[in-house]
């Protein structure tokens, strides 16, 4: 399956502002919000975070493959994807973690 695809398989994101990306010292290492050009990015963090707990090694060649079309994109033009080359660097085994912070959507009325 595609990018497109993959994305309508997983859970909806409305309720997420954000997610924040931290290291294994609670250093925020990103950010991802939910706003176009970030909103698929933020859907495969957000699942990877809740199957997973941490944006592991494997969690990160899961997100490869959700990527999928992307993902090549991302290995021949590196720093055009950035929330992919994160997933490339963790899949290559440089022995980090990142912990997956939610930052819920409020409305106030």
């Amino acid at each position: 399956m595609g990018f497109a695809e993959n994305l309508k398989q997983l859970p909806r994101i409305s309720h997420l502002a954000a997610i924040q990306l931290l290291d294994r010292d609670g250093v925020l290492v990103g950010t991802i919000e939910n706003k176009p050009g970030q909103a698929g990015s933020l859907s495969i963090y957000n699942h990877l975070g809740q199957i997973y707990g941490a944006i592991t090694v494997e969690a990160a060649k899961k997100g490869l493959e959700l990527y999928a079309e992307h993902t090549e994109d991302a290995r021949l033009n590196p720093g055009k994807h950035p929330n992919i080359d994160r997933f490339l660097a963790l899949a290559a085994g440089d022995g980090g973690l990142l912990r997956v912070k939610h930052v819920f959507a409020t409305t106030f009325e």
